[in-house]
């Protein structure tokens, strides 16, 4: 039988390599706490602070400036609910097509009195920048957007975001959990006060994540303790996932641009095959300003899982969920007004650094 093909690297990727390479010592021999004075502690605490550093190169920051945290859903937690003391009467602006892990603290905050502000988007889920110039007003304390949507692969227009709330005195935040290691981000050209990080993206283990905090910003932590991490994220590092986070980055950064030109032909290779065989099939997200290895297609006539029930071999995501009678459509694709059958058949295909053309194609026969 042939081995299964692994599409849905946006929902999470192997670990590579090199990344695994850097967690073992960690796990085994060198399991000294990097808190402590002795050999085995400063090897910990030299391999922490190594990783902080590879980390921060590859977004454009500095290594005092990134923060681990145990996810991307901390980072962001640790973002929103830190930029502001108290919330009452203060105004928060993101978009509907935000992660859970945005959308949620951010419905929090709105139960401890914060103004929250959701802006819709346009049929490719990109939000209505119009309607933020009237959203983000002097009561902001932040504008928090994704870089790149997880669904739909959609670019969202962050730097356009981030002045608009720097000429509110408002911060910015961006999460840039499914962008790192497919294109560019830079803290700077985003216009970033804060950025989250998920390593699990970008080929680290799951378990770890980290936010860059701009100097200057200060933010309240979410847990109280021994003041790690700057005092923003107490309790001891988790040296063998940092570690592996630090490397995965340096790979990453070893491998752009290249591995965005490299993704964006395999992604391409595989919507051209099934446009071919399948009429009526749909592309969902922007055409063009998407990532280049995302692939958010509605089959015609068929559910998404049946879709993918019908070629077991291919490991994938849909965007919706049939629970008997009923069908629960994303909150992405119903904010860019997709409903009905193009939202039941729709498919999340994302291919990543391992995946060849052989498998793509393979994969193409077997969904059409």
């Amino acid at each position: 039988m042939p081995a299964p093909i692994y599409l849905d690297h946006n929902a999470t990727t192997p670990v590579c390599p090199e990344a695994r390479e850097a967690a073992l010592p960690f796990l085994l021999e060198k399991f000294g706490n990097p808190s402590s004075g002795y050999s085995m502690g400063r090897e910990a605490r030299e391999a922490v602070e190594k990783a902080r550093g590879e980390v921060a190169a590859l977004i454009g920051a500095a290594p005092d400036e990134i923060v681990f945290t145990g996810c991307a859903t901390e980072a962001n937690n640790l973002a929103l609910k830190g930029v502001a003391g108290d919330w009452r009467g203060r105004r928060l602006v993101t978009t509907a097509v935000e992660h859970p892990s945005v959308l949620n603290p951010a419905i929090f905050l709105m139960e401890q009195g914060a103004d929250a502000v959701f802006l819709p988007v346009d049929e490719y889920g990109v939000p209505d920048l119009d309607r933020a110039e009237g959203a983000v007003t002097d009561r902001t304390v932040l504008v928090s957007a994704m870089h790149a949507n997880n669904e739909t692969g959609t670019i969202l227009p962050v730097r356009a975001l981030a002045d608009l709330a720097r000429t509110r005195g408002a911060l910015f935040h961006a999460d840039a959990s499914q962008s790192l290691g497919k294109i560019p981000v830079n803290v700077d050209d985003l216009g970033a006060d804060l950025l989250t990080l998920a390593g699990h993206k970008v080929y680290a283990p799951k378990g770890v994540g980290a936010l860059y905090v701009r100097r200057g910003v200060k933010l309240t932590p979410l847990f109280h303790g021994g003041g790690q991490e700057g005092g923003l994220r107490s309790g001891t590092e988790n040296v063998a996932l940092i570690a592996a986070l630090g490397a995965a980055c340096r790979v990453a950064a070893e491998s752009l641009p290249a591995a965005t030109a490299r993704l964006a032909a395999l992604r391409d290779r595989l919507e051209a095959a099934l446009f071919r065989e399948i009429p009526g099939l749909r592309v969902n997200g922007h055409p063009e300003t998407r990532l280049p290895n995302t692939a958010n297609l509605s089959f015609p006539g068929v559910s998404g899982s049946e879709v993918l029930s019908s070629a077991p071999g291919i490991f994938a995501s849909t965007g919706a969920a049939c629970h008997g009678p009923d069908l629960k459509v994303s909150h992405v694709l119903a904010a860019m007004g997709i409903g009905g059958q193009r939202a039941a058949g729709t498919v999340r295909l994302s291919v990543g650094r391992y995946t060849t053309e052989d498998e793509v194609d393979r994969a193409a026969r077997l969904l059409a």
